[in-house]
């Protein structure tokens, strides 16, 4: 039988692997919300940082499907016991995937350099003290470290390295990671954003953003470099219109 998305039902659990939540669910809301844009983007590579349950890079190997043939598809997680489970996920519905127990990407960038057209990533958001950060087992999973960007602000640059001259990114952030300033930061990095799926409960107010490497933002970010001016205005603009309801932090990490 072949499923739209991946299945809870058929998704392996592991008391130190992260199950999928809201934050999971949202994630993959946004690839099929997406789907259309994904399947006309015929990607070579996709990959998943911290693939925890196996949840998002099975759903989105289902999502793209036997229309997308020849897609490779690669997940790293700092956690070995979410290798297993990932893998466990993966069989029960017929998906390949590469698994490799990294952090991030180490020991990859080098020969991944470029090749990546589709990355997804569920990153550990939560704001927490510093020394929980990285710890193992299920905690690395929510970790986030001040503000909830530690992990975050090193992603942010391997996925720049990574990504093809077509990638795009697809990234969970939380309210209190700063989204708009995540946003610029990729900006003075060449890429455009947009929120694909918003989502509050009780606890967070969830965003997933969709970054992809734009022509004019990256001339204009070369030239703002050069001058020592700071992101264009028209980037700034376009930024802020999608998070209306969303303060402006005065106390977040710096730029």
């Amino acid at each position: 039988m072949t499923y739209r998305i991946a299945q809870i039902r058929r998704v392996s659990s592991h008391p130190e692997v992260y199950e999928p939540c809201d934050d999971s669910f949202a994630l993959v809301d946004a690839l099929l919300a997406d789907q259309a844009n994904l399947l006309e983007h015929h990607p070579a590579l996709c990959m998943e940082v911290g693939c925890g349950s196996g949840y998002v890079i099975t759903s989105l190997a289902l999502i793209l499907g036997q229309e997308s043939q020849g897609v490779h598809y690669l997940a790293t997680d700092i956690n070995p016991h979410a290798m297993r489970v990932t893998q466990e996920t993966l069989e029960a519905h017929g998906v390949h995937v590469e698994l490799i127990n990294t952090d991030i990407a180490s020991g990859l960038e080098r020969s991944l350099a470029g090749m990546v057209d589709v990355m997804v990533v569920n990153p550990p958001y939560v704001p927490t003290p510093e020394d929980e950060v990285g710890r193992d087992g299920i905690t690395s999973s929510w970790a986030g470290g001040e503000n909830g960007r530690s992990v975050i602000d090193k992603i942010l640059p391997i996925a720049n390295n990574l990504l093809s001259d077509k990638g795009w990114l697809y990234m969970v952030t939380l309210t209190a990671n700063n989204p708009t300033q995540i946003c610029l930061q990729m900006g003075e990095l060449g890429f455009a954003s947009r929120i694909v799926v918003q989502r509050s409960t009780e606890e967070e107010s969830l965003h997933v953003i969709k970054f992809w490497r734009d022509i004019d933002i990256r001339a204009e970010a070369k030239e703002s470099i050069t001058m020592n001016k700071t992101v264009p205005a028209r980037v700034m603009e376009s930024l802020l219109s999608q998070f209306p309801r969303l303060p402006l932090w005065r106390n977040g990490n710096k730029q």
